[in-house]
């Protein structure tokens, strides 16, 4: 039996295969990548590579067996069917007659654009059958704070969440929980919502910023067209953006602010606190 893990080069696989490094042999890890040079380091760790594409169905041909566990990392091609991606890999997991499908979705309540495409993942894998676990992964700390330059450059945290709160966690906790449904029992069938154990505002992170860099850091909020204007005039495509403004506004109704504590109870330590991620980047 193998474990199998999609999109296994990308900010949440590597963490994921890392983790699984520490748990199993590594000759039972399959790493399903689309540039194999880019998982050279992966290789060479003795994990095995599987280049295949999303849009490709061929190209996931005698990748899984009886038995496997799979871990359907979603797409990041945001411009493409989603849907149709993951189905690729549904399918193909089922046709193996694989043990168990872990799939990292979006919170339940989330109304985001984002959220179509993972509900329409949810609802095909519950029809394929397969014994699962859904992972609704609420959002990475890392996507701010890889921001933090430019913040502390401009002096301002800009966003359109208003006061909302956001339960954000590092994905390295996220990948911890996802290393611990794929190997321990128990997980089938079982759907966890996985957030950060303390929600923060904006205004809060401005704040520990300023207190972390010693800059003058205020939060600045705007209307979601403002943010999706910010947005793309520094070069972000449109689509994309209206996505982020979309997310904000799921932020500033509250949908990202339950601490439900899946996430520590599944990894067994607490989730790393906004703070230290702030420090991490910092520091990196």
């Amino acid at each position: 039996m193998s474990i199998v893990v999609t999109g296994a080069t990308g900010h949440l696989g590597r963490h994921v295969v890392d983790g699984l490094l520490e748990e199993v042999p590594a000759d039972r890890i399959i790493a399903v990548v689309r540039n194999p040079a880019k998982a050279a380091p992966i290789a060479a760790k003795g994990v095995k590579l599987h280049v295949a594409e999303y849009n490709a169905p061929e190209t996931f041909d005698g990748l899984f067996a009886a038995g496997d566990k799979v871990l359907l990392i979603s797409s990041s091609e945001v411009d493409k069917d989603r849907v149709a991606q993951h189905e690729v890999v549904i399918d193909a997991a089922k046709a193996a007659g694989a043990a168990l499908l872990a799939y990292t979705s979006a919170p339940g309540n989330l109304t985001a654009a984002l959220a179509d495409d993972h509900r329409g993942t949810e609802q095909a894998i519950l029809g394929s059958g397969l014994p699962y676990v859904l992972l609704r992964n609420n959002w990475y700390s890392e996507v701010y704070t890889a921001q933090i330059a430019s913040v502390v450059e401009h002096g301002a945290v800009v966003q359109a969440a208003g006061e909302g709160r956001i339960a954000s966690a590092a994905r390295a906790d996220y990948a911890a929980a996802a290393v611990a449904v794929l190997t321990s029992e128990g997980h089938e069938n079982k759907t966890y919502e996985l957030s950060g154990d303390t929600a923060w505002n904006f205004a809060e992170y401005a704040a520990e910023l300023s207190k972390q860099t010693g800059a003058e850091i205020g939060y600045q909020p705007v209307s979601g067209d403002a943010y999706a204007d910010i947005l793309t005039g520094a070069g972000l495509p449109g689509g994309l953006a209206a996505i982020m403004a979309s997310v904000d506004a799921s932020i500033e109704k509250g949908e990202l602010a339950s601490t439900s504590g899946d996430l520590s109870r599944l990894t067994g330590r607490p989730t790393t606190p906004i703070a230290d991620s702030i420090a991490g980047a910092l520091n990196g």
